[in-house]
């Protein structure tokens, strides 16, 4: 038996309660967060900012969808702009843009078509946590929709783990 992509993407409703949560761990531990999106194109921020209280501790977001923009604002160096180094530099210069200690950023290959030789599908994030940069990249299957839908629950439930551990450090 196969499960449609769909079966296996987070819906609203699940992503709300993964944002009520990053939004509770956040008011109780005084984590500022921030977004830097360019495939996602500004869902990551759309969601935060429907959470409890997102005034207090979501600092903002960034939506850098074209090139120019992620290079000119985001410090992302010459070269691909779905890479680590892109991921990573987004999401420290949007640490430092928008006073947050917790950043995620998102940047990939939606397709249909391929760009910069990254096949669709192909996501990298960077979560910046007080200085340090973890990075993933993530391959997903589907059309434009699922992919965009499976980075959002992605990056989100990332965003939710990362402020976890601050709970527990």
């Amino acid at each position: 038996m196969s499960t449609d992509p769909e079966q296996r993407i987070s819906t609203e409703a699940q992503l709300s309660d993964v944002c009520a949560k990053i939004a509770d761990l956040a008011l109780t531990y005084g984590v500022a967060v921030g977004t830097a999106e360019s495939l996602t194109a500004g869902n990551i921020a759309a969601m935060l900012g429907k959470a409890p209280s997102s005034g207090e501790w979501y600092r903002g977001g960034i939506v850098a969808y074209h090139a120019d923009v992620k290079h000119s604002l985001l410090d992302v160096p010459d070269g691909p702009v779905v890479s680590e180094d892109a991921a990573t530099a987004m999401a420290r210069s949007t640490a430092s843009l928008l006073g947050a200690n917790l950043t995620i950023a998102v940047t990939g290959e939606a397709g249909p078509e391929c760009q910069e030789d990254q096949p669709p599908g192909t996501v990298w994030a960077a979560i910046y946590d007080r200085g340090a940069v973890d990075t993933e990249c993530k391959k997903f299957d589907g059309e434009p929709e699922q992919i965009l839908a499976q980075t959002l629950s992605f990056a989100l439930n990332s965003l939710l783990r990362h402020t976890r551990q601050r709970a527990h450090a």
